[in-house]
């Protein structure tokens, strides 16, 4: 019996919910090949004109959904290159927003094989990334987005490559992304190599069929294992414009969206988990929590807000 009481005492202590956020991502998804433009931005767009859009944005999470944090997508085409002086103003306008900001490396959509595309080119890019953020506190790092195409063994190496690299970075403002889809952190929780960095988790309802919170908590919780107190659930999203009801007992179970939100958002408020939704902003994308109206946003559906914001603890 000690066993599980340790690891419930474990789960109790998890405090990484002051990571209430939202993912701004590209229309196209962030696996693009060539510079990742948040919905809402444009190529041709200077610093002061994302920073006035992104004003707009980042000021729609903050008011709409209560949000404090969120993600950003980079790749070595957007920063090694002009796009990225431009590009900067949305994490310049998010951090003087008061906001937490997540930036993480996608791969090309034209490789999409899970492995880091050009090692020399991400190291460039990391380089300049963190030594444009290290100052800032509110900036954390994800190495790599959901990195598949790695063994458990060959990750944890290339992200003890990263972390020694960048050892000017305090290990808690990392995140290294669970194996897979970013979809299961018991074995980077496990690596001593990787010890005092948060970790990242990805969880999507169209993984499995379930139609009960029980059946999603039990997914869930075999994914984190016990590393809940170092976890920041950064994708996890759910049908928004299609007028699922995702608030009240009585509409959660019987349908695998609503079943899989609320187990979901449940567990994060009950273990004190961060969560980021995805996506805050994604032109054409039915999961968007919210949509652009004017210089701001919109909410496609209040009930996911209010369910979102009871996984953020609020």
């Amino acid at each position: 019996m000690a066993v599980p009481l340790v690891a419930v005492a474990g789960e109790a202590a998890a405090a990484t919910n002051s990571f209430r956020g939202v993912n701004w991502a590209d229309a196209r998804d962030n696996y693009v090949n060539g510079w990742v433009i948040p919905s809402g931005l444009t190529a041709s767009d200077s610093y002061s004109t994302v920073y006035t859009k992104a004003d707009g944005v980042i000021g729609g999470f903050q008011s709409l959904l209560g949000a404090n944090t969120v993600r950003l997508p980079i790749n070595p085409q957007s920063v090694n290159s002009a796009w990225w002086a431009s590009y900067k103003a949305a994490f310049d306008s998010a951090l003087a927003h008061g906001m937490k900001v997540i930036v993480s490396y996608w791969e090309a959509d034209t490789a999409k094989d899970g492995y880091v595309d050009d090692p020399a080119a991400w190291n460039t890019m990391w380089d300049k990334v963190t030594s444009d953020f290290a100052g800032n506190g509110n900036v954390y790092f994800e190495p790599m987005n959901e990195p598949f195409g790695y063994s458990l063994s060959a990750w944890v190496s290339l992200c003890s490559a990263w972390l020694s690299r960048h050892a000017n970075i305090p290990r808690g403002r990392v995140l290294i992304s669970g194996t897979g889809y970013n979809d299961n952190v018991t074995g980077v929780g496990a690596a001593s190599a990787l010890s005092g960095t948060l970790l990242s988790l990805h969880f999507y309802g169209f993984w499995a069929s379930d139609t009960t919170r029980a059946a999603w908590t039990t997914n869930l919780s075999n994914r984190l294992g016990s590393y809940s107190s170092r976890t920041v659930i950064d994708e996890a999203g759910s049908p928004m414009t299609t007028g699922l009801n995702y608030t009240g007992a009585a509409n959660q179970d019987g349908n695998v969206f609503t079943s899989y939100f609320a187990a979901t958002t449940d567990l994060t408020r009950a273990r004190q988990m961060g969560i980021v939704y995805w996506p805050g902003l994604r032109s054409g994308d039915t999961y968007s929590i919210t949509r652009q109206s004017g210089s701001g946003l919109a909410v496609n559906n209040a009930s996911g807000v209010a369910q979102l914001r009871w996984g953020w603890g609020l």
